[in-house]
């Protein structure tokens, strides 16, 4: 005991010191890009860099650029992997008593309920507004100095007129602040990074940020390309096309801007909600986005936005890593809703938090669509299972519910995933009373949130907060998702240390009908021997070795790139006669980051799974198991005697109500407990109706989280 109380101690204190250490990295990243328009940082502070540091002969220009720019962001996710690894090593990740209160639950609260930007908190419209200040200043800095050296005299040497050489500063200067917004376009979406924990983020939570970066970055460079081309039509029309061997490629940056608008033109919310597949598909021209930049702007320059993208990358290769992995589906379970739980076999030592996700592919529906999903089953309650629940809402989920519906004898399904991702930490137990609100499959978060209260009361014997779970359905065969409260199988007997209070309203029938009424039917598949379980990805559930990862493939790139540089670009463009082509070099760089990254994934990968190979063993062979009935729903036979211990608590802690909608103004106030925690998930009417109660003021005890999959 004395010893692993001395280890926690020191890993507390380890974890500490990387904290101050990634805040003093991360100022000093801020206080770079705040300086960088001013003169004082490109003509004292760069140049002194330049002089002190002489990276020209291994790495060229984009030396300095390297070690301002990339370095420090490299330098935070490799630490920050550390910081995570020691949190989850101090069992971090566990729910946390409800003696601890968050010291920043006032700023957490909604600022903004409706609006362009939906629900924002106030830490968010604080880091906004102030992500805007940047973009203002630096718009503002650099026009002011380019303005002042343009006059008259200046633009007659350089052939151009004054109007027309301000409107080339005005498009090289929102250009220079379009990247500024680039940089941050990746980080949102790389799903296993180490970077959006340290701020307390998900990938999921954060795709927002994505959203609202993404804007920005196309309205800037979009404005940047305007200014460039009404520029070459006044002058020279010819320069449209040009591609030179040195300096900047007005073509390559014109096929950048193309593939941008065209992923643009499909995320405004109309379009993205009725031509998903669209959308889907057009996204991946962010491969031709990136690699014409790159082809545009050089080398150097790219490696200011690199840090995000090279990240990004890292997560994308080790997502497909995992992917190509035909995965063991075990069961499904068919409602009579349309909606079907899958059941997938997983490595026992695969663990991951409540409301994590999954991404979920099924080739015989389509090859190339990934749809997230959320987890509902518990890694304690169920250590050798891991379901998704899927609502046939679109036309993907309709089809698999269709193909497992319509073949009685189906015996197998090809299923590929990705994951699963979610947060590192929980917060539940800091509350006395949580009010779960959920409209639809919007339950589906909550299932995982109650299955880890069980295990908390009934195992663990923790002290649980009082749980009110409100959810609104359109019909009476929608009552079935209450069924997926409880697992098949590892549910405690007894569920009394459980304060739990289910208040069901079912919108659009004013009594119960049994015309729909169908007993829930199990499905046992026969999965191949080549069928892998699930098991744990490099990031998440294996931090130290995806550090590993993004600084040996890092290392890698630095090695090559300086042994290319020194033996033959640097011959090359210290010849008088002769500059090395831009082009290549940059095609050069490109190709070295993704073997580096590959190859250093990939060994990393291979010795995971050995290692996952020996837990694997451990798993028992499903095949040929048949199941043990299809199970009832215990709603649309409530009147029977029920043997199940507990379903039967789970229905009498149940209050169903027929043609009506909660009053969630009332219901949220009558609860005067010292902390309410308030997690909505469902349509975006609920969501900011339950954000607006919260942040009214006339309830102090409310603390608003908001947990949406609706892009």
């Amino acid at each position: 005991m004395a010893s692993s109380s001395h280890t926690a101690k020191t890993n507390i204190a380890v974890r500490t010191l990387i904290k101050l250490l990634l805040m003093a990295v991360y100022l000093g990243i801020v206080v770079i890009w705040i300086m960088a328009p001013t003169n004082t940082y490109r003509q004292n502070w760069l140049l002194r860099l330049k002089s002190k540091f002489n990276f020209t002969t291994y790495f060229g220009s984009q030396g300095t650029t390297l070690l301002i720019y990339t370095f420090p962001i490299i330098f935070i996710a490799v630490a920050g992997c550390v910081y995570l690894h020691l949190g989850k090593k101090s069992n971090d990740n566990k729910l946390e008593s409800s003696g601890k209160k968050d010291p920043l639950a006032l700023w957490k609260r909604p600022m903004l309920v409706k609006g362009p930007l939906g629900i924002v908190s106030s830490i968010e419209l604080t880091f906004f507004m102030m992500f805007i200040a940047l973009l203002v200043w630096s718009l503002s800095t650099y026009l002011h100095n380019k303005f002042a050296a343009i006059t008259p005299q200046s633009a007659a040497e350089e052939g151009e007129k004054v109007w027309e050489a301000k409107l080339v500063s005005t498009g090289l200067t929102l250009g220079v602040v379009g990247n500024i917004c680039l940089t941050l376009l990746f980080f949102p979406v790389a799903r296993g990074s180490s970077v959006l924990p340290l701020f307390g983020l998900t990938s999921e939570a954060s795709i927002k940020y994505h959203m609202w970066v993404g804007h920005m970055v196309m309205t800037l460079l979009t404005a940047h390309g305007v200014c460039f081309i009404i520029s070459f039509i006044a002058t020279n029309a010819w320069e449209i096309v040009n591609w030179p061997q040195i300096g900047i490629s007005n073509l390559a940056g014109e096929l950048s801007l193309l593939s941008g608008l065209a992923m643009w033109a499909t995320t405004f919310t109309p379009i993205r909600r009725k031509f998903f597949e669209l959308f889907f598909y057009t996204h991946y021209l962010y491969i031709l986005f990136v690699v014409f930049f790159v082809f545009h702007v050089g080398v150097s320059y790219s490696c200011i936005m690199l840090p995000g993208f090279y990240l990004f990358l890292v997560d994308r290769f080790l997502r497909f890593l995992q992917s190509r992995q035909r995965v063991r589906l075990l069961s499904a379970r068919l409602l009579p809703c349309e909606t079907v739980e899958l059941n997938f076999s997983k490595a026992p030592g695969l663990s991951y938090n409540p409301t994590s996700i999954m991404f979920v592919n099924v080739p015989s529906i389509s090859k190339l669509q990934w749809h997230p999903f959320t987890i509902t089953s518990n890694s304690n309650l169920e250590p050798e299972k891991i379901s998704v629940v899927i609502k046939g809402e679109g036309s993907w989920s309709k089809k698999l519910y269709q193909l497992l519906s319509s073949h009685s004898s189906i015996d197998r399904l090809e299923v590929s995933v990705e994951g699963p991702y979610g947060p590192v930490s929980t917060h539940f137990l800091r509350h006395d009373t949580l009010v779960m609100v959920s409209g639809g499959s919007g339950i589906t978060p909550f299932i995982s949130i109650i299955r880890e209260l069980i295990f908390a009361s009934t195992v663990n014997k923790s002290n649980t907060p009082q749980i009110i779970l409100i959810c609104s359905f359109k019909n009476s065969s929608d009552l079935t998702m209450l069924d997926l409260l409880l697992p098949m199988v590892g549910t405690p007997s007894e569920l009394s240390n459980l304060k739990l209070r289910i208040e069901a309203y079912v919108t659009r029938e004013k009594q119960p009908t049994t015309e729909n009424s169908k007993l829930l039917r199990a499905i046992w598949f026969k999965p191949r021997a080549t069928d892998a379980p699930i098991s744990s990805i490099l990031g998440p559930n294996s931090w130290l070795l995806l550090a590993i990862i993004i600084s040996s493939s890092f290392i890698i790139f630095l090695i090559l790139i300086g042994i290319i540089g020194r033996y033959y670009i640097y011959p090359i463009d210290h010849n008088t006669n002769q500059i090395f082509s831009y082009p290549l070099r940059a095609f050069l760089h490109m190709l070295v980051i993704c073997v580096s990254i590959a190859a250093t994934a990939s060994a990393a990968v291979l010795w995971n799974k050995k290692q996952n190979a020996m837990e694997a063993r451990q798993i028992q062979n499903m095949e040929g198991s048949t199941p043990a009935g299809s199970p009832d729903s215990w709603f649309y036979n409530a009147d029977r005697e029920l043997e199940s211990l507990p379903h039967q608590s789970l229905f009498q802690a149940t209050n169903v109500h027929y043609g009506e909608r909660p009053d969630l103004k009332r219901m949220l106030f009558e609860y005067k407990g010292s902390s309410v925690g308030v997690l909505v998930c469902g349509p975006k009417k609920m969501r900011h109706e339950v954000a607006r109660i919260c942040s009214s003021g006339l309830a102090d005890n409310l603390h608003f989280e908001s947990i949406s999959f609706s892009w």
